[in-house]
């Protein structure tokens, strides 16, 4: 037990990271450790908080020490997520004492095997189709809703249209899962992660899921799935098309297609759907118009006094119905949304 006051005379190694975490933030300036305070559980703040209070004097090298294992283990964590826990393992062991590279990969250890299906980040996405191809379309949707969207869409692709379908749906449905439900599954998939997952619900799937995982497939597959979705559920393809697509993405759309866009939209309509625009989709948008538009169309906004954020995203949406609408059409590009592919320069 610390006595409140007392300076710290630990070792590091034995010090409980409640203790390491408070000298961090000592160690730290007071913004940067607002900013790790505002991340944190109410309950560890209380508990850092109170630790922070105890403390006495830190000696420099206690204090070094401290940041210098976070620095390590923020660095191992970023070499684990890019190569995986082999690659951390040998990196650190050649930068680290062998006995403190290990203590470290152990760590990262723990907090990996503690993410959902983790054994299958790494994996390719071709080999990864053929392992889950013929799963339930559930535990499909399952386990595309822990993968990261660009893998995700890459599986989705690849499954046949009526499969993709299901998949979508209960990925639009999927709010909570019991992890013993995952770790189940996991077991099924991989028997040799058998660990239990933390017994708290997790927030997985939803149609944003949905709607990013459709941003990133080609168009094809795109239109296949919405297509078939809009017979059995029109209002869930309209909830997806408009996550799909928001207005400042009009940002992705080349000066060609913002110029083909204007065309349609009166200038009343794009002062209000520009009221509430970052500063880069406005100057994108007035550099496609003349300078006696672009100047009449800030006079409006500049006068136009308070809006009802409603009525302002009621005509952004109507803007973008217009883009979505010429992108269908063919005549415009919007970058990024899985139809690269089917560019020709």
């Amino acid at each position: 037990m610390t006595v409140a006051g007392a300076p710290v005379t630990e070792s590091v190694n034995e010090m409980p990271g409640i203790r390491k975490a408070a000298i961090l933030l000592l160690a730290l300036d007071p913004e940067a450790s607002a900013n790790v305070l505002s991340s944190m559980p109410g309950k560890a703040v209380e508990s850092v908080t109170r630790e922070l209070a105890s403390l006495g004097d830190i000696p420099k090298g206690t204090r070094d020490s401290v940041l210098q294992e976070f620095y390590d283990l923020a660095v191992a964590q970023s070499w684990a997520s890019e190569g995986g826990l082999d690659y951390a393992r040998s990196l650190l062991m050649k930068s680290l004492d062998p006995k403190e590279a290990e203590r470290i990969i152990q760590q990262i250890s723990q907090q990996v095997r503690k993410t959902p299906f983790s054994f299958l980040q790494k994996a390719e996405a071709g080999n990864l189709l053929t392992f889950i191809q013929d799963e339930h379309p559930q535990t499909i949707a399952l386990i595309v809703s822990h993968l990261s969207f660009h893998k995700a869409s890459e599986i989705l692709a690849g499954l046949p249209t009526p499969k993709q379908i299901e998949v979508v749906k209960r990925v639009a449905n999927m709010e909570q899962t019991n992890p013993e439900v995952i770790s189940e599954v996991e077991k099924g998939l991989e028997s040799r992660l058998a660990n239990m997952l933390n017994q708290s619900f997790e927030k997985i799937g939803g149609v944003e899921t949905v709607a990013e995982m459709l941003n990133l497939v080609d168009r094809t597959t795109e239109k296949s799935i919405m297509e078939g979705l809009e017979a059995e559920d029109p209002d869930l393809v309209e909830e997806i098309r408009r996550l799909m697509f928001v207005f400042e993405d009009i940002l992705l759309v080349d000066d060609k297609g913002i110029q083909a866009v204007l065309k349609e939209v009166d200038n009343d309509e794009l002062a209000l759907a520009l009221k509430t625009a970052s500063q880069e989709l406005k100057d994108k948008i007035f550099g496609n118009m003349s300078e006696r538009a672009a100047t009449l169309i800030g006079e409006d906004m500049e006068f136009m006094g308070p809006v009802r954020v409603s009525d302002v995203e009621a005509a952004q949406q109507r803007i973008v119905d217009i883009v979505r609408r010429l992108e269908d059409a063919g005549e415009i590009i919007v970058s990024g949304r899985g139809g690269d592919s089917d560019v020709v320069v």
